[in-house]
């Protein structure tokens, strides 16, 4: 959420700032809200004033024996108005509230201009392409010849955009997971997390799913109570183990990694990526998340992308880091690279990971705070990032490490996840 300050002491540059995403700031309803808020507030005040002059003057008559009916009468009339304003600044208050909450983030200085992908920026390429000698085969195809991709069978059980694995392609899945653990937690300084997969609305609004994105998620409902909802990533619970705390300043930076599965209703991508595995509604991903010091939180960005990168590189896949336009980036991120994983079977990068500085706006939804060098408390920047998507980096590994007889080689990296298999091929 954007610092309301901002907008009441410089709209126009938040309305241009935010055109760039495109998002079309409706400066005319925040000026009528600012408008009423200060009537409203200005008369409060008048009458809080008169009903402590008149408590005053009150106190004096009856010390003297007068009659205060009059007075008294004013000061009931004054109570009922001050009651009635009272309500009534609430209610402006929770208009803005909610006028905030659908405004994105503004784009960092460095973010380039655009409109779409088309416009982001190539920042690196790391790894070439392998250069075949057979008719390369995509990942559904590789799957399902092994014997071990079956999406017939999970459609049966539950629909489209689900995928079923078994045997050693189940097991790389596994391995992929534990390997991403061990690099995060034993080289890179993160804390392992376990978190609940259904989280209350009050986190979903921390992180910025709520309440724009609502039709994108799946929910729970839990009765009168209202609703759980299953977690579009872990970044939604792990950040918001720090929603309404204070984080002492030598425990920066916090940086914590969790595997969870993920859940997304994908509303809108209808027609897009049906084949395999690119995009489903269950999908698993090990996430990284920093709380950190608002003077750093760029460097940190830098920091967690070359994590996420490690791992591809471990990996031995080629693939490419670009930085997003400012009307490609998610609702909350004021920067973000994607990192974009070479699959032969698509002839092209597609994206395995997303990196994102989001500054103080989660942590704003949030109230997550760190006491400052003079003891005070302080907004935190939050930063996250895919390290990396488990299915689509089982993806990359299929269709980079296939061979000409069907089978996939098991990269060196993964062989000890996988009691020493080297090849992956289909049983007799």
């Amino acid at each position: 959420m954007l610092d309301i300050q901002l907008l009441r002491n410089d709209l126009e540059g938040v309305a241009s700032r935010l055109a760039a995403r495109p998002f079309d700031l409706d400066g005319a309803a925040f000026q009528a809200l600012e408008q009423e808020r200060k009537l409203v507030q200005t008369r409060t005040q008048e009458l809080q004033s008169t009903r402590n002059s008149l408590a005053k003057r009150i106190g004096q008559a009856k010390g003297k024996g007068e009659d205060v009916t009059a007075m008294m009468g004013e000061a009931a009339a004054a109570n009922a108005e001050l009651q009635s304003l009272e309500a009534k600044l609430l209610q402006i208050q929770s208009k803005l509230q909610d006028f905030l909450l659908v405004i994105p983030n503004l784009p960092h200085e460095s973010v380039p201009p655009g409109r779409s992908a088309e416009d982001n920026s190539e920042v690196r390429r790391v790894g070439a392409p392998r250069q075949f000698d057979f008719q390369v085969k995509d990942h559904v195809d590789l799957g399902e010849a092994l014997g071990m991709l079956d999406f017939a069978t999970a459609t049966k059980i539950s629909g489209s955009r689900f995928s079923l694995m078994t045997g050693a392609l189940a097991r790389m899945h596994r391995a992929l997971s534990q390997f991403m653990l061990d690099v995060h937690t034993s080289e890179h300084g993160y804390t392992e997390v376990y978190v609940p997969y259904m989280v209350n609305a009050a986190s979903m609004r921390g992180t910025g799913q709520l309440p724009k994105f609502e039709e994108d998620l799946f929910a729970v409902q839990r009765g009168e109570e209202g609703k759980f909802y299953l977690i579009p990533t872990a970044e939604v619970p792990v950040t918001n183990i720090v929603r309404d705390e204070i984080v002492p300043l030598e425990l920066l930076p916090l940086k914590f990694v969790c595997h969870t599965p993920c859940f997304r209703s994908e509303a809108g991508s209808y027609g897009k990526d049906t084949r395999g595995m690119i995009r489903q509604h269950q999908f698993d991903k090990v996430e990284l998340v920093q709380i950190i010091h608002p003077e750093r939180s760029y460097e940190g960005l830098e920091q967690l992308t070359g994590h996420a990168e490690t791992i591809l590189q471990r990996l031995g896949l080629p693939y490419r880091v670009v930085v997003l336009c400012a009307g490609d980036m998610g609702f909350s991120s004021a920067k973000t690279y994607d990192i974009e994983v070479w699959l032969p079977g698509q002839n092209a990068y597609r994206e395995i990971s997303s990196c994102s500085n989001f500054e103080a706006f989660q942590a704003r939804r949030m109230q997550a705070r760190f006491r400052n060098e003079k003891g005070k408390p302080e907004l935190a920047h939050t930063l996250n990032g895919s390290a990396l998507a488990v299915g689509r980096t089982l993806v990359a590994i299929l269709e980079n490490y296939q061979n000409s007889d069907g089978s996939v080689s098991v990269p060196a990296a993964l062989q000890p996840y996988m009691g020493g298999m080297e090849r992956i091929a289909r049983s007799a």
